[in-house]
């Protein structure tokens, strides 16, 4: 071979590769805005809830950087299904979803039987927000029973070993989880009341038939400022800046913390390149004042995060909610 074909054999060689890599990390290598096809970020809820909101939220604030990034709510399953949809997705940066404390941390617990690993089938990309959850109690009964603070419930509850019941969206749910870390944390027991989903929970305490909830801050906070709840703490390690009044739950129960996240993963082997630049993107959007204010109507924070800091977390809360679900006995077959 002479000295002119090696050159052009090596160069063309260098285009494929060059193109190959494009291929896999084709959200890097689209210019800012010039991408015709859609990323697709895959919700494993219904739309109209928060996580959905958020998600729309910051989709159209990325447009400019990575062009136009489509929602499709895949609900089922306590969001296995649509978890399971990214993990299964090619990992070329045009599937991304969203990893929430059910998918990612509580369901690999509750469900006997998993599509997707939770540890290893996922690029964390970042943490996007955290809400707090409240400990609520209905105010006439609170009232009653000469509780106003958390401390009081404890002592009461301690007092009448299994007089009291809390409600929750049912076996399983974050409400259910929070209600028994509750109780290990104080050493006091109260009878569960599943319920077929958060309304009916709600609903519950609202007229009287359980004593106490562990509820989204944010779908709480109407019936807390009209009075017909009384909150007691926030799970978060320190309150929330939407209701500072409200104690933390760790000024009683130290080193308490418990509370409801989501953040942006995508396929594991998502090259590194691409996560970076979703990452770069997202976070951000987050950071922008403009989505911090729209985030604070909904009582969540936004978090940003390298995707380092994230997959660490997830980790975390993944090896934290084992014991809780275990003690709790719920199980879904």
């Amino acid at each position: 071979m002479n000295r002119r074909s090696a050159f052009f054999l090596i160069t063309r060689r260098s285009l494929t590769r060059s193109f190959a890599l494009c291929l896999a990390g084709a959200a890097l290598c689209v210019p800012a805005g010039a991408q015709n096809k859609p990323i697709r970020l895959i919700v494993p809820y219904a739309a109209g809830g928060p996580i959905d909101v958020t998600a729309r939220a910051l989709a159209e604030r990325v447009k400019d950087t990575l062009g136009p990034v489509i929602i499709d709510n895949k609900p089922g399953a306590g969001g296995n299904l649509g978890a399971d949809l990214v993990a299964k997705a090619a990992p070329d940066g045009w599937t991304i979803g969203i990893a929430a404390t059910a998918t990612h941390a509580i369901n690999p617990w509750l469900f006997a039987k998993m599509p997707y690993d939770a540890a290893r089938d996922f690029a964390p990309i970042t943490q996007m927000l955290r809400v707090p959850n409240v400990l609520v109690m209905n105010a006439d009964v609170a009232q009653r029973l000469n509780i106003q603070t958390l401390a009081d419930l404890v002592r009461y509850a301690k007092a009448h070993p299994g007089q009291l019941n809390f409600g929750s969206g049912g076996n399983g749910s974050a409400g259910h989880l929070a209600g028994e870390m509750f109780k290990r944390a104080a050493g006091i027991f109260a009878v569960h009341i599943p319920y077929n989903g958060g309304n009916p929970a709600q609903l519950a305490l609202l007229s009287g038939q359980v004593d106490f909830n562990f509820d989204n801050l944010a779908t709480a906070a109407p019936n807390i400022k009209s009075g017909k709840l009384k909150a007691l703490a926030v799970t978060t390690a320190q309150r929330s800046s939407a209701l500072p009044e409200i104690a933390a739950m760790s000024e009683t129960l130290r080193g308490f913390e418990i509370d409801t996240w989501w953040g942006l993963v995508a396929p594991a082997g998502t090259p590194l390149e691409v996560v970076e630049r979703l990452n770069k993107a997202f976070t951000s959007a987050l950071q922008a004042p403009e989505t911090r204010s729209r985030f604070a109507a909904l009582m969540a924070e936004p978090v940003a995060t390298t995707p380092e800091q994230f997959g660490a977390f997830m980790k975390k809360e993944l090896n934290r909610y084992e014991p809780v679900v275990k003690a709790s006995g719920a199980k879904v077959d």
